[in-house]
């Protein structure tokens, strides 16, 4: 019996680390990152365009929502883009917001940028992308909305300049697919990415898991050409701790809300 008493007693004490560990630090709350009404705080990098330009209003609240709008374009011509926060953000943490798809597209919009959008996690600086650069060195967590002629699923991974370990393995394959379906464009989802004190990341769809992964670092091998000299500014070190954190405009209307950020 005693003995049985002890062993009870230690997993009582494990399942209670493993909670608490788990847990938000005490007295932390949801921080929100959007007013809803204004984009202070957020500062757009264009393709093309230096950093602050809102080439033709890519970027706009609307109805308590941060829009990301192409009326005002003529066509969209690659022109993908980022919203940054202000601050780098390093783990752990969760990130949440609601995002929801429109339908109207220009007419160049790539076939695979058609309802694809996402946000960049584990980013580098955007005082040091290049005007011509198209995405900045991060991670991406995906969101991906059905699309003509494309079998789709949504909450993916894709690692633009660097990579990340999965189920064991370092992935250096640019995306990689989870396993749940897209829902329908036009509906709000939930989206929430959670970053451990460990390193590892988990990204969920209205609250269910989509993808799992850690150990993000640069790629050293400079598939993405402006990671190389990120690694040789931190001294050849790959792992990263955090970054800064962004949404894309990738050439498909979307809407994001309610984006907030738990230190835990």
């Amino acid at each position: 019996m005693k003995t049985w008493a002890n062993r009870i007693a230690v997993a009582t004490i494990a399942l209670c680390v493993s909670a608490c560990t788990a847990m938000p630090q005490s007295g932390a709350t949801w921080e929100s990152l959007f007013d809803g009404k204004t984009l202070d705080g957020w500062t757009p990098k264009i393709r093309g365009f230096p950093l602050g330009e809102n080439y033709r209003d890519t970027y706009r609240v609307r109805d308590g929502a941060i829009v990301v709008d192409y009326s005002k374009y003529d066509q969209f011509s690659e022109r993908f883009g980022h919203l940054f926060y202000k601050d780098a953000i390093r783990g752990p943490y969760r990130l949440r917001f609601e995002y929801r798809f429109l339908e109207e597209h220009p007419a160049d919009t790539p076939a695979w940028a058609i309802a694809n959008s996402g946000v960049m996690i584990f980013g580098e600086d955007p005082k040091g992308m290049a005007v011509r650069d198209s995405f900045p060195v991060s991670v991406e967590a995906q969101l991906l909305g059905p699309a003509p002629g494309q079998t789709r699923f949504n909450g993916n991974m894709c690692s633009p300049g660097t990579n990340v370990v999965i189920d064991g393995k370092l992935e250096t394959t640019h995306c990689i697919n989870s396993k749940t379906p897209s829902g329908p464009n036009g509906v709000w989802a939930e989206f929430e990415v959670e970053v451990d004190a460990d390193g590892t990341v988990t990204q969920k769809i209205n609250g269910v898991p989509t993808i799992v992964y850690s150990a993000v670092q640069l790629d050293p091998e400079g598939k993405m050409a402006n990671s190389k000299p990120l690694v040789a500014a931190a001294g050849g070190k790959l792992m990263l701790d955090g970054g800064t954190i962004s949404l894309q405009s990738e050439g498909n209307p979307i809407e994001f809300r309610k984006i907030e950020l738990l230190r835990k």
